[in-house]
């Protein structure tokens, strides 16, 4: 349909794009490879006040919050194995591991094996599965990074500890904690309780072969400071002529492990050279952009977007047509857009821009529940996380294993992460993409969003939830309405395509627009969240529809069991959002 490829005025996204240079990002890479932007220190509070000078310099307008967030800034770990030998490793701890002080916590260890990560996706959305081994009381011992879902899988199995071997001879910074954002009395309860370490692979199977000869010993000593510190959020807007109060945000996370630059001082380099070439062609946008550089990302799992999402809330759900991740671009020899991050009601249109862009085709996936997606809940549409990636070959070729960022350099999270990191041309290139995403979307008579390839998503996900479960549980009353929601948007989208062509006053484009933005705020909010409107889920994986997504466990129940009831319930109540959802939006449409 034409509209989800909105009409755009070439020579004025060539004039843009043609403005583009890596100067002003670059200059602020360079700056910020001398910086430690952890959040609430003072590199952090220099890297914010760069940009601000900038910003002053061009008088573009922007504005300072200072939210107190609640962190966690690990300090030093270590693991000394006392049986069968005395042996002293060096560890790093996440955020938010529970601090044991210089006492540190000591334990039998049992090796779990688990083996290597082989894609992102595993990083973000792992597969744990219960081998029935006895942790409890334990300390676990186990392949991989310390990620929120491994941290929480095995403390719900009762380990006093964790050890994580990463898979190279870097050990990678984390953080562990499942709650999003500044914990509320809700979710602080989700808090780890549990103290957590990770060793680099060459010590981790030092400590497999020793757990394997017999009784391996150990204890951990982790140290973290844990409270409020007062961070640096800066938020610059540029005004659109036509419809002012509508924008799209972009946004990256200002604060690092070290100095961080392919995570995220391209990132950071890139908003700013977007706000300083969008400024200069302010007299071409129609809705307004927002340019965020985030604190907390890293030590308060993504607390600065969050407390953004808290007090702007209201803000965000009425006006904001999409906002756009930008973390970890033109990072070295990442040369292809392989594995970008969309929802599949932008999945066209992202795949369009990056190939008019660039000339390269364009694969995605669902994101994930990372990224400072901290937007789901209140159904904002999200498109990319990561953006060019380091080639499958080309990560073979160099012996990569498979990393969260940096375009798939190993320097992720690591040391490691400097200047070298960087590449000039790969930057510039990125940065292009973004430009025409954001400027395509702020001028589109009508929004891009195609929410019959959402509809057609959720039929596959409800056919495989209940073939999954077995009988166990009848989804059919979710597959007819999801049959009538896509009849009623294949009419919609027939009947406003052609005001794919008109002008952004057009008062049934503002309609159809404020239609969309509704079914954004329903059919998101239910496929990436299980919270609430305003709240914030876990930060665990998410399944599509995560409502329905027990259909996957039901069938493994007995069927006079306690667990297999309660599953039901569980399942009545979630096919009762998801269908609700499927009319509300039915409704929504028959209104325009």
């Amino acid at each position: 349909m034409n509209l989800l490829q909105p009409s755009t005025d070439l020579d004025i996204e060539r004039e843009l794009l043609s403005d583009i240079s890596v100067e002003e990002a670059w200059a602020l890479i360079e700056r910020f490879s001398t910086l430690t932007r952890v959040s609430g220190s003072r590199g952090e509070g220099e890297a914010a006040n760069y940009i601000l000078d900038r910003l002053r310099s061009w008088q573009l307008p922007h504005q300072l919050f200072e939210p107190e967030l609640y962190l966690s800034i690990p300090l030093s770990a270590e693991v000394e194995v006392t049986s069968p030998t005395d042996l002293l490793l060096q560890a790093k701890t996440p955020a938010f591991s529970l601090s044991t002080g210089q006492e540190g916590l000591s334990g039998e260890v049992i090796y779990i094996p688990r083996g290597t990560t082989t894609g992102v996706s595993g990083l973000f959305n792992p597969s744990l599965e219960d081998g029935g081994e006895e942790v409890g009381g334990r300390i676990a011992l186990t392949e991989g990074f310390s990620g929120p879902d491994e941290v929480s899988f095995f403390s719900q199995r009762g380990s006093i500890g964790q050890i994580f071997i990463n898979p190279g001879a870097r050990l990678h910074w984390s953080i562990c904690t499942p709650i999003w954002g500044t914990p509320d009395l809700d979710s602080i309860e989700g808090k780890p309780t549990v103290a957590v370490v990770d060793v680099n692979r060459y010590d981790g199977e030092q400590l497999i072969q020793l757990a394997e000869q017999g009784p391996l010993r150990a204890t951990i000593r982790t140290v973290l400071r844990e409270g409020w510190y007062l961070c640096p959020l800066i938020v610059a807007e540029v005004p659109g002529r036509v419809e002012p109060k509508k924008f799209v945000l972009a946004h990256g996370h200002l604060d690092s492990w070290g100095v961080g630059v392919g995570d995220n001082a391209t990132g950071d380099g890139a908003l700013l050279e977007l706000a300083r070439v969008l400024w200069r062609h302010r007299q071409h946008l129609k809705r307004s952009v927002r340019l965020a550089w985030w604190p907390g990302h890293s030590t308060g799992r993504y607390a600065g977007s969050t407390w953004y999402a808290d007090h702007l809330g209201l803000d965000l759900a009425e006006n904001c047509i999409a906002h756009l991740n930008i973390d970890s671009p033109g990072c070295r020899w990442a040369d292809t857009y392989s594995r970008v991050c969309w929802m599949s009601e932008v999945e066209e249109f992202c795949q369009k821009v990056i190939k008019d862009v660039t000339g390269r085709e364009a694969q995605g996936a669902r994101p994930y529940r990372a990224g400072d997606y901290s937007f789901n809940n209140m159904g904002v549409s999200g498109l990319f996380m990561l953006l060019s990636q380091i080639s499958e070959e080309k990560r073979q070729e160099l012996g990569y294993y498979v990393v969260g960022g940096c375009g798939g350099n190993i320097g992720w999270h690591t040391e490691d992460d400097l200047l070298d990191m960087a590449d000039e041309d790969n930057l510039e290139r990125d940065i292009k993409v973004y430009a025409a995403a954001i400027l395509r979307l702020v001028n589109a008579p009508l929004y891009p969003l195609n929410f019959l390839k959402v509809a057609q998503e959720n039929e596959a996900t409800l056919k495989a939830y209940q073939e999954a479960g077995g009988g166990h549980f009848d989804l059919c009353p979710s597959l007819q309405e999801v049959e009538a929601l896509k009849a009623a948007l294949e009419r919609f989208y027939r009947e406003v395509e052609g005001l794919a062509g008109s002008s952004l006053e057009d008062e049934r484009a503002q309609r159809a627009n404020e239609t969309l933005l509704g079914l954004a705020r329903i059919l998101v909010a239910i496929n990436f969240s299980r919270g609430g409107y305003f709240r914030q889920d876990p930060a665990l994986s998410i399944p599509p529809l995560p409502d329905l997504a027990f259909m996957r466990q039901i069938g493994s129940l007995a069927p006079d069991s306690d667990g297999y009831r309660f599953c039901q319930t569980q399942l009545v109540r979630g096919q009762n959002r998801v269908v609700y959802a499927f009319k509300q939006v039915q409704r929504l449409i028959e209104r325009v």
